[in-house]
């Protein structure tokens, strides 16, 4: 178990043999590391539920099994009481985990670590190494993560980078904790924007076969944009269009369907190198073109839950909820939306993985309406699998020019922002001293990282101001700024030639207070499906080295320099761990 564990369950005991019971309070790293290495505000929330109790009118809370002692009058009092108690139960323990404990302010209850404690904590980092802050706490678990989701015959945009980008690292978390995550991209291969790529590659011409497989899917997105402003612009092609959109579901059309398996097969081998790139291996994909008649089928035969309406089949949301509203599922065209296709969607994930205990899909935040009517479909449908879902929405990339439409095709895509990325570092590498080759593998990893850094160091939810010079700085708030501190430490470690425990520092360093919390920040970050915490526990490990290491020599003939070592390859771990987590590799050299 954790330290901070360890620490809530002393509390809890305290509290119940002091009389307490119904017990809300928190244990925390406190941001001044004058006030300890953890504290408690249990006192004031005894204090707060105690007068909440005898001031109640009858029914105005729940007073069931809750339960006071003593009759202290201040929270200061309570807090030296539990105090007392829980000095009596380290009395019969033998760890020596805990130093010291004070009492601080109105009555919070501050918790000081042993030197014995992080000399151990330092032990387990170097013992477990890669392995460390893995748990198995979601052992037995099987999560299908749903994310990225490109469109064959559609440039891959910046929206898919930030999918991946939160996907792959929440997949990474949940694994962590011993889950057994299956990865899965839901490509729409069929619909309206098939037939105005199809209807720009008619217009256009094909593209030369001398062309690479990313520059034909390049120009596949050209011809997506030009048929999609003609379908906007012209009648004509507007009713061209929905001919072809009708042919590539009926396949009917021995022309158009040459044109579509050749531009379906081009633009999801593009994806493929992409998805390398970004380290991603999927282990189902989903088409839309498989799942449409699943989910028509189904809302078809479900005439207790949709229903006509001019034409069409409706679900009304608002009938179970009023927060809802009545959503399309059939056109009047007899033709699927998105709705009857998620349906289809969400059926084939459970048929094909019977054994899911939850299934997480990650979108753009403006697709959340929508989610919400149909994950209530879903639910009224098979109310079993209504609860397994789970839907994170994040927010958008954006420039200086704000939100881009890839309608009009001036945009920036998640394939050229790579591009652009791995350039910039490029340009700042040109001077170094290593050969070509090791710059562009460099500038692939810095890029991505910088990339990602960028889209997980905030709130999922958010929009994110995209900063091409920020993004890959070496120093500060970027990607890059982790992989170098990790680049340093492996070369430092390089020149070393002793890594001991034996002989510790008499002063606990703030670097050591910081490492041991990355077992309890990588399961907290896991719970809550937000890699930004762990984001920025990573910055503190770098700052918190960096001043250690500016005010200590780690290799010298000091008695304490095998133990600086070690602190210094235990930082490592934690850097090099939590980067892995983030889906961010590390260079040899920068």
């Amino acid at each position: 178990m954790q330290i901070v564990g360890k620490i809530r369950e002393m509390v809890e005991k305290a509290a119940k043999e002091l009389g307490f019971e119904s017990i809300d309070f928190v244990v925390e790293t406190p941001a001044d590391i004058a006030n300890g290495d953890y504290s408690t505000n249990i006192a004031m929330s005894l204090l707060k539920g105690r007068r909440l109790f005898e001031n109640s009118i009858e029914g105005s809370i729940d007073t069931k099994n809750v339960k006071y002692g003593p009759n202290f009058t201040t929270p200061r009092e309570i807090a030296e009481g539990l105090k007392k108690k829980i000095l009596d139960t380290l009395k019969n323990t033998s760890d020596g985990d805990i130093e010291k404990i004070e009492i601080a302010g109105p009555g919070f209850i501050n918790f000081y670590l042993s030197r014995k404690f992080f000399t151990n904590s330092l032990g387990n980092i170097l013992e477990k190494g890669e392995n460390f802050g893995k748990t198995k706490t979601l052992s037995g678990k099987k999560i299908m993560v749903e994310y990225t989701d490109p469109n064959p015959f559609k440039p891959f945009h910046i929206g898919h980078l930030m999918s991946n980008a939160i996907g792959e690292s929440i997949s990474r978390l949940i694994e962590s904790q011993g889950a057994d995550v299956v990865r899965a991209n839901y490509q729409g291969d069929v619909g309206l924007h098939v037939a105005k790529a199809i209807y720009g590659l008619q217009q256009k011409g094909m593209p030369e076969e001398s062309l690479s497989v990313s520059e034909q899917a390049i120009y596949i997105g050209e011809c997506y944009s030009y048929g999609s402003n003609e379908y906007e612009d012209k009648v004509e092609a507007k009713e061209e269009i929905n001919k072809i959109n009708k042919a590539v579901y009926e396949k009917s059309d021995s022309e158009i369907n040459k044109i579509y398996e050749w531009g379906r097969k081009v633009t999801l081998e593009a994806f493929e190198s992409i998805y390398d790139l970004l380290g991603t291996k999927f282990d189902y994909y989903f088409f839309e073109g498989k799942v449409a008649q699943k989910g028509i089928d189904i809302v078809r035969s479900r005439k207790d839950i949709f229903t006509e309406s001019d034409g069409a089949i409706v679900f009304h949301g608002e009938k179970y909820d009023p927060k809802l509203h009545t959503r399309v599922f059939i056109n009047s065209q007899g033709l699927p939306t998105y709705e009857t296709k998620e349906i289809g969607l969400t059926t084939e994930k459970f048929e094909t993985e019977k054994d899911l205990s939850q299934s997480v899909v990650i979108t753009a935040n403006e697709q959340s309406d929508y989610f919400k009517v149909v994950s209530k479909a879903i639910e009224v449908m098979h109310p079993e699998m209504g609860q397994k879902m789970k839907h994170i929405a994040h927010g958008m990339l954006r420039f200086a020019e704000g939100k881009m439409s890839s309608r009009k095709g001036n945009i920036i895509t998640g394939e050229s922002l790579l591009r652009d990325a791995k350039e910039m570092v490029l340009d700042k590498m040109k001077d170094r001293d290593i050969t070509d080759d090791e710059k562009e593998e460099v500038a692939d990893i810095v890029s991505v990282a910088a990339i990602k850094y960028s889209i997980l160091k905030q709130s999922i939810g958010g929009d994110i101001i995209y900063d091409f010079e920020k993004s890959i700085s070496f120093e500060g708030d970027s990607g890059p700024y982790l992989q170098y501190g990790v680049v340093r430490i492996n070369s430092l470690l390089g020149k070393a030639n002793k890594v001991s425990l034996d002989t510790p520092t008499q002063e606990v360093s703030h670097l050591e207070r910081i490492l041991h919390r990355y077992e309890e920040v990588l399961a907290n970050s896991a719970e809550e499906y937000a890699p930004q915490k762990l984001v920025n526990f990573l910055v503190e490990v770098v700052a918190a080295y960096n001043n250690f290491y500016a005010n200590h020599q780690i290799i010298s003939d000091d008695e304490y320099s095998s133990y600086k070592v070690a602190l210094t390859k235990a930082t490592g771990t934690v850097l090099t761990n939590g980067l892995h987590v983030l889906g961010m590799k590390i260079p040899k050299k920068m």
